[in-house]
């Protein structure tokens, strides 16, 4: 069975990249320096048409995942957006105060979306019980998580990322994501991987003229259509198997 790669990106450019790359299924975000923020709605609205399951990221701010209820209620028009320029589906997180999923919060958001796909984001990865957490998400109506296994990156959670997908039962899918590449995917021999999440992007220079005003930065990252297909291909190859 093939395994998804998705891939989230915060241009057009990296939309059009990721696409002919081979993602099938993009994450839309802004600000993916910042760990990916909301998108636009122009930029929800220009992703509809790309020809594959577009999800945008729903998160208002850089931090914790923890929303006030002004914060929470421009979730709900985002998410509402996100329906209304036909996107498939929406990422979403909410966390108390201990890290606990808010399944409070999340059954709010969740009704917004009415039937779009849901991904819960990596807010996961902070939750003190993760088996309890799974359920959470299952009973939710979650249809995937986003996991790096409760560490920075995935290569270094697959214990637990194996635990998860034994207790997962196909019920709901197990997404792993954090500093994917082809050339991390050594740890992941023998899981039963079903989708990935990955950014495949590169260091680039700004093209134009940089001043420390403080918006544009010289380095920057794009996706990159050649570590994508690199990852596709070392995802089918024997190596995991």
């Amino acid at each position: 069975m093939s395994v998804l790669v998705e891939v989230c990106v915060d241009t057009t450019e990296g939309l059009a990249e990721a696409v002919r790359g081979g993602a099938g299924r993009i994450e839309l975000c802004s600000a993916l320096d910042l760990g990916g923020l909301t998108p636009s709605v122009g930029m929800m609205q220009r992703a509809a048409g790309a020809g594959v399951p577009i999800y945008a990221m729903i998160r208002p701010r850089t931090g914790d995942f923890v929303w006030s209820p002004d914060e929470i209620a421009v979730m709900e028009t985002d998410i509402e957006a996100a329906c209304r320029a036909g996107l498939q589906g929406v990422v979403l997180g909410a966390s108390r105060p201990d890290g606990r999923l808010d399944t409070d919060v999340l059954g709010l958001l969740i009704a917004r979306a009415s039937r779009m796909g849901l991904t819960l984001n990596r807010c996961f990865d902070l939750v003190p019980d993760f088996s309890d957490a799974l359920e959470q998400a299952v009973e939710l109506g979650f249809q995937r998580v986003l996991t790096s296994g409760g560490e920075k990156r995935a290569a270094e959670g697959t214990d637990r990322l194996a635990s998860l997908m034994a207790q997962a039962a196909g019920r709901i899918t197990i997404m792993p994501g954090g500093g994917l590449s082809a050339d991390t995917l050594a740890p992941f021999k023998g899981l039963p991987l079903r989708e990935v999440h990955a950014s495949c992007s590169a260091p680039v220079l700004a093209s134009g003229p940089v001043v420390d005003f403080g918006f544009a930065a010289r380095i920057g990252r794009r996706t990159d259509g050649t570590r994508l297909r690199d990852l596709c291909a070392a995802l089918e190859g024997p190596a995991l198997r």
